[in-house]
């Protein structure tokens, strides 16, 4: 109905405008028929605005009401579609992001579960070395009481806090080279 006035203002104006010669006088009755014409568009527009909203329902008649309705489940057809659509390119963004964010938690987890493998390596290692060089705790003898009381007392033997059984390392090296090369015969072993 709509595209039907549309159509007869548009040719009715041209045909108006070809009838007659341009002029003064054409001109303002151009902007009046332009004004007019606007005018009648709006009303239309704001009456159909209306019947669109459920108001003013009374003076159409079933045709029109059918045409009405015919309309509306058209464009509710395309809402639902546009709201389908964008909810389809939601969910496939969110589904590309939870990808992204598994790879990444992932890749996470395998460098958490090397550089745990590391750190493992690593006190494995350093438990080995004490266990080399740390020698299990045996009992204290008992020294005699003034020994304990004194470490100056203690001429040779055994030093305060040393075991009996340690075998005692000096960093000294106390090799002795021969002066003279002498050939001992039967007794050099």
């Amino acid at each position: 109905m709509i595209v039907v006035l549309e159509h007869y203002e548009r040719y009715s104006y041209a045909e108006k405008q070809l009838k007659v010669p341009d002029s003064h006088v054409n001109a303002q009755t151009n902007w009046s028929v332009e004004y007019s014409r606007l005018k009648a568009k709006i009303e239309l527009l704001e009456r159909n605005q209306r019947h669109y909203l459920g108001e003013d329902l009374e003076s159409i008649s079933i045709k029109e009401l059918q045409n009405l309705e015919q309309q509306l489940d058209t464009s509710l057809k395309h809402i639902r579609s546009r709201k389908n659509q964008l909810m389809h390119e939601s969910l496939n963004h969110l589904q590309r992001k939870e990808k992204e964010i598994l790879e990444e938690n992932s890749m996470l987890a395998k460098q958490i579960r090397e550089r745990e493998s590391i750190l493992r390596t690593h006190q494995n290692q350093s438990e080995q070395q004490n266990r080399s060089h740390h020698v299990a705790p045996q009992p204290q003898p008992q020294l005699n009481p003034y020994m304990a009381s004194s470490p100056f007392l203690n001429m040779g033997g055994m030093y305060q806090g040393e075991y009996p059984t340690a075998v005692r390392r000096n960093r000294l090296d106390l090799t002795l080279e021969p002066i003279y090369n002498c050939n001992l015969g039967y007794f050099a072993a």
